[in-house]
């Protein structure tokens, strides 16, 4: 006798399982809790972040890291270049008096000199706290934080032109803002959906 033929008149009645004593119905569902292919409603899509985004960055990336730390540096040397500017201020001062010349027109000049300096130094320290600015966002900032840093690195590489050869490392480091914050991995921390 062959139980294995669905035909054989002989053989074990539909619906009988294996191990199952005769007339006994089948247990409650399919067998081994399996689901038979091709029944039942089709497998759901696997879970994704709302509205369709591919999965966010939970950890800054490599390339924001490092321009957050360009952005600290490049604060640093602008403090240290306000401090410098404003220092500056007093031997102009020193510069007229060891000169010897008293007349109204040195004085006028001596007075311009002061506050080209005086605003070059202020310019410096308002960039400083830019910068100090955008690396403290870098963290938790949105899409208008990587424009800044873009635009700062920006500003940051002219002004690198503008004083060089002291300013190529700022310049270097400007060009460096703007790749790394630009980069997809970039675009993707700033991006990131908050919930």
């Amino acid at each position: 006798m062959s139980f294995g033929d669905p035909n054989n008149p002989y053989g074990r009645p539909q619906g009988e399982q294996p191990g199952q004593q005769p007339g006994q119905q089948p247990g409650y569902g399919y067998p081994q809790g399996q689901q038979p292919p091709g029944y039942g409603y089709p497998q759901a899509p696997p879970v994704q972040q709302p509205y369709g985004h591919p999965e966010a960055p939970t950890r800054m990336p490599g390339g924001v890291k490092a321009a957050r730390v360009m952005l600290w540096v490049i604060s640093g040397f602008q403090v240290l270049s306000g401090i410098l500017a404003f220092a500056a201020m007093g031997t102009i001062d020193e510069a007229i008096n060891d000169s010897g010349a008293t007349t109204a027109e040195s004085e006028a000049f001596a007075d311009l000199g002061k506050g080209l300096v005086a605003f070059v130094a202020v310019l410096t320290l308002v960039f400083a706290a830019l910068s100090i600015t955008l690396a403290l966002k870098m963290k938790t900032g949105r899409n208008a934080t990587r424009v800044c840093a873009i635009v700062y690195g920006a500003f940051a590489t002219l002004l690198g032109v503008l004083a060089l050869p002291f300013g190529i490392v700022t310049m270097a480091l400007g060009i460096l803002i703007i790749v790394f914050v630009a980069k997809a991995d970039g675009a993707a921390w700033f991006q990131r959906p908050r919930h």
